[in-house]
Parts: C-alpha cells; structure tokens; sequence
C-alpha cells in the first residue's frame, strides 16, 4: 500500500507541475500584450506601461513562473485587477459557497442513483429497469438550467417553499442551506442520471461472473449476492464518476450559479473572464486543476480500498 500511495503522490506533483507550466504559457506568453489586453485595446501607452511593470511583465519569463509558483505556494494569488482585493480572499469567499454546494449536489446524486442503479440492475428487463433508465436518459438529456428554472417556477415562485436566488452568507446556517437547496437539486439530477446508468451496466456485469454464480450456488438470494458481493466491485467504476462529478460540480456550475445569482467560484471565473482580469484567471485556473487532480488522487485511494488486487500491484 506504501509504495501505491508513493507513486500515486509522485505522479500527482508531476501533473501539478505540467499543467502549472501550460496555465502560465496559455496566459503569459501567448502572442499579445496581457496588460492591454487586460486595459483594453484603447488604452494610453502610459497606463499599459505602467500594468506591466505592476504585473512584472517586464521580468524574464522564467522568473515570473518562479514567483507566481513561490507565491502560491505560500498563499499569495496576487492582487485582482478589478477588485483591487488578494486573490486568495476572493476565492475563499466564494468557495464558502461553491464547496457546499458541490458536496450536497455530489450527496443528493449519490443518494439518489445508489437505490436506482441498484433497483434497475435487479429487475434487468422488467418495467423498473425501463422506467428508471427511461427517467436516466431524461435526466441526461435535458440540461440541468432547464432544471433550475423549472424548479424556480415550482418551487420559488409558485409554491414559495424556497428562494429565488442570492445568498445571505453563513450567519444563519439554516438560511444558507435553504438557499442551496434548489441550485443542489438542478445540478444534482442529471449526475444522478448518468451515475445510476453506470452502476446498473457495471452490476449487470458483475451479476454474470463466476463468483456469483457461485455464491448463488451456495443459497445465497440474488439481494444478498447484488448487495453483498456484486456492488463492492461495480463501485469501481462508479467512482470513477463520482470524483469527474465533483470536479464538475465545483467548477462547472457556472450556469447555475448564474441562474440562482449565487456569489460562487464558477461566477467568479466568468466575471473575472468577462472583465479581463487575467490575474484571478490565472490563479482560479491553477486551483481547479488542483481540485481536480486531487480529487483523482483520492478516486485512486478508494479504488485501493475497494479493490486489494491495486495494492498488492503498487
């Protein structure tokens, strides 16, 4: 276990460093001026100059990737351009509201398509397995702001059991929470859609092996044999999903948040796309692909922990 927790650490600081690397040449050294870019095409020669030298353009390339890595490291993103605030500050009051929003849109999807994909692989060609691929293949069709306004016209508007939009912060718990509710719920069906999907195929599968034919044999029940046996190994793959949907769920609820006017990380993105606010591009950027890359990291220690044969390898 020792030498696959090494080589899975090793290889994680190996893409932390490649995709350091291709962030800042996409955003530094491509043709054009970043701080023009970032004053707009008609801004004075003086004004331009003087970003530059704030942004240390005027540096050689490899000190400046040197200094914003060291500068990450120790915590320090840099000085938004519009918002005149640390970056790190900036992403911390968003991710405030982003990871929680994620982890309960992850939690809805997972208590949802856990009971569906298994309800579906035990009645494989009947009418619970039609319906609830039927309702899957709905869920990953439509796409989720439909959802969301769906949801806002039902649920806020009509029946007033939540809120529209916006959200009060974290002094009232209890508000914060109901504030997230609906956004939750949008992205969480159509990532229950497709995790459910996936756990019936790979359960499908493992239902055809040796070993449970074997346990059948044995006079264990096909409920016992789905959930005793046949589910450890079909969460493999099922995890694979559950750590691309938290990735997603972080990132990429741009639309969402747009839709409910939450202050979260995929806003910030857009808004910082939107105003040429190349710093907090920059840093946000590096973040995400941190989170991502951990999150793979930790995806590879449940499949240790699901599978022995992966430790036994290393």
């Amino acid at each position: 276990m020792a030498r696959y927790l090494l080589i899975r650490l090793m290889s994680l600081g190996a893409a932390l460093v490649v995709a350091s690397g291709v962030i800042f040449l996409m955003i530094e050294v491509t043709p054009g001026d970043p701080a023009r870019f970032m004053l707009g095409m008609n801004a004075a020669p003086e004004t331009v100059a003087a970003l530059s030298a704030q942004l240390g353009l005027d540096r050689p390339v490899g000190l400046r990737y040197l200094d914003w890595i060291t500068g990450m490291l120790r915590g320090d993103f840099g000085l938004s351009y519009t918002y005149k605030v640390p970056v790190a500050e900036l992403v911390a009051d968003r991710l405030a509201l982003s990871a929680p929003l994620a982890a309960l849109a992850l939690a809805l999807s997972t208590l949802i398509a856990l009971p569906a994909g298994l309800y579906a692989a035990a009645r494989r060609g009947r009418v619970g397995d039609s319906a609830v691929m039927g309702l899957s293949q709905l869920g990953i069709a439509v796409p989720n702001f439909w959802f969301a306004m769906l949801l806002v016209l039902v649920f806020a508007l009509h029946w007033r059991l939540f809120p529209a939009g916006g959200f009060p912060g974290w002094a009232d718990p209890g508000a914060g929470l109901r504030v997230l509710i609906l956004p939750a719920v949008a992205l969480a069906l159509p990532q229950a859609a497709i995790l459910a999907r996936v756990l019936r195929s790979a359960l499908i599968e493992e239902l055809g092996r040796d070993y449970i034919r074997t346990a059948r044999a044995k006079g264990a029940s096909r409920g016992r044999a789905l959930l005793r046996h046949a589910l450890r190994n079909a969460l493999i793959p099922a995890l694979t999903i559950l750590g691309m949907q938290f990735s997603f769920l972080l990132a990429g609820a741009i639309i969402i948040e747009n839709v409910f006017y939450l202050p979260g990380l995929g806003r910030l993105i857009f808004q910082a796309i939107t105003q040429r606010d190349l710093i907090v591009v920059e840093s946000v950027v590096m973040l995400l692909v941190f989170a991502v890359i951990a999150v793979t990291f930790l995806t590879d220690l449940a499949y240790a922990a699901v599978d022995p044969r992966l430790r036994r390898r290393g």
